[in-house]
């Protein structure tokens, strides 16, 4: 462990410091999903086409993707307390800065800026939440730290809506500073003082590489969304950026201390989580982004309007939490997750046929059942990421699993964007206009089956270690 870092106790764990990061937590998710409904108006203002404001969220995501690696290093540097506070200080400045964006250009800078905050503040956070928490509070400390996040995708949708009717989009980034301000003052309070031993030289090679693939990554993703350069130049800085992240892995082979340690993915049951947990999130963050665009551009309805129907995937996310626990108590890891991933592909077909004559009822309870699905398979996949690694190797874990979850999250809306770019060139044209959507909410069922035929993978007792028991078991 790192010299004056907390250990990791007997004492289980620190609800103060789980509930102080879940709030950051709050902040960032409710940052990421409130943009969605609020799109078509941030196009308006901004002169933009509503499917290339894809492209603000996913430089914000693969942003973070970039940075991650470096919080683990810089948290080894200067300690958990300065970087986190620290980055929750950038992080609402480049609100603040969204917020007067005069232009699509100049939202994507700031986006990718605030991403920059967010790639420190949330993965230090857990990382801290992790090292003083024993194994048999894991499950507790993932508790605390999902619940309080789970809220703001609730709300998000409704009031990013209400926002962008009634006052302005630009009120979406500014709501970002109080919570900051709260999260800033209760972290001088709360955070541990005091830095390990000083970590190995900085991977400059493998951040370099790292940086200019997903930068590449970004643009190609842009480019095949909005279609806004030709196919040529689209396929050439694909290839290019697959060939700097390429070196990337390489380099990280050979490496002795690289920033972002891809060995972690020897272990089994963490490489089916985060690999398949990559591609579930994928599928997931790309839902949240086509609904809202879907009933505004094409089935004409109010922002209000649809992000009060958005939320319901968020109620069922949430609802759920109340017997995930009685869930896989009773039927383990393995098959809690086959059923999840099976229920998100099945919710995702069905919201691919729907159209403005679909009963409301109806249309609310397939939300709420894909809801339920994508809660379930991330509880799932995030608890038994971490059981088996080896305590030394928890920061490398944590920053393997921040990096590409967010780079997960990011290729999802640039899928998503892509799939509505297929729906023209497929003919899918329909009177009410839901083609486009039609093609992209398949691409991205597509997507999402890859996790349940992983799950076939797993092993028999997977997650055995964490899962929760009876209190009269433990006796």
């Amino acid at each position: 462990m790192d010299g004056s870092e907390p250990q990791a106790s007997r004492a289980g764990l620190r609800r103060p410091v789980a509930l102080l990061v879940a709030a950051a937590l709050f902040m960032e998710n409710l940052d990421a999903t409130i943009i969605a409904t609020a799109a078509p108006a941030m196009a308006r203002s901004l002169h933009a086409s509503a499917s290339s404001i894809g492209i603000a969220v996913t430089s914000y995501l693969l942003s973070v993707a970039v940075f991650v690696p470096l919080s683990g290093w810089l948290t080894h540097r200067f300690g958990s307390r300065r970087v986190m506070l620290a980055a929750v200080v950038l992080f609402a400045g480049a609100s603040v800065l969204c917020a007067v964006s005069g232009d699509l250009a100049e939202l994507v800078v700031f986006r990718a800026l605030q991403g920059l905050g967010g790639a420190m503040m949330v993965p230090v956070g857990q990382l801290t939440v992790f090292r003083t928490t024993g194994k048999a509070d894991m499950y507790r400390a993932v508790a605390y730290l999902t619940w309080p996040a789970l809220v703001a995708p609730v709300i998000a949708p409704l009031l990013g809506g209400a926002l962008a009717t009634y006052a302005s989009w630009r009120w979406i980034f500014l709501i970002n500073v109080p919570i900051g301000a709260a999260v800033l003052v209760a972290g001088f309070w709360l955070l541990d003082r005091g830095t390990g031993p000083r970590p190995p030289d900085l991977d400059l090679a493998g951040f370099g590489w790292t940086g200019i693939g997903l930068g590449l990554l970004t643009w190609t993703s842009a480019s095949l969304s909005t279609g806004s350069a030709s196919w040529e130049t689209t396929a050439s800085t694909g290839c290019a950026s697959l060939i700097a992240l390429a070196f990337a892995v390489a380099h990280r082979r050979r490496a002795r201390h690289p920033l972002l340690n891809l060995r972690v993915l020897r272990i089994h049951s963490m490489r089916i989580a985060f690999v398949s947990g990559g591609l579930f999130r994928m599928a997931v963050s790309a839902v949240p982004f086509l609904l809202p665009l879907m009933f505004q551009e094409t089935w004409g309805w109010s922002a209000v309007r649809a992000g009060s129907i958005t939320l319901w995937v968020f109620v069922g996310n949430l609802a759920v939490k109340a017997v995930a626990t009685p869930i896989l108590r009773r039927w383990g890891f393995r098959a809690v997750l086959r059923g999840s991933a099976t229920a998100l592909t099945a919710t995702i077909v069905a919201i691919a046929f729907v159209t403005p004559q679909t009963l409301t009822w109806l249309l609310i309870a397939v939300l709420i059942a894909s809801g339920a699905a994508r809660s379930v398979g991330f509880t799932c996949l995030n608890t038994i990421a971490y059981p088996d690694v080896p305590r030394p190797e928890l920061s490398q874990a944590n920053t393997v699993a921040a990096t590409l979850g967010q780079l997960a999250a990011g290729l999802g809306v640039a899928v998503a964007a892509i799939g509505l770019q297929a729906g023209p060139a497929l003919h899918w044209t329909e009177a009410h206009g839901t083609g486009p959507f039609r093609s992209a909410f398949l691409v991205v069922a597509v997507v999402s089956t890859v996790p349940l035929l992983a799950s076939y993978r797993l092993g028999v007792g997977v997650g055995d270690a964490v899962r929760p028991v009876q209190r009269a078991d433990k006796s």
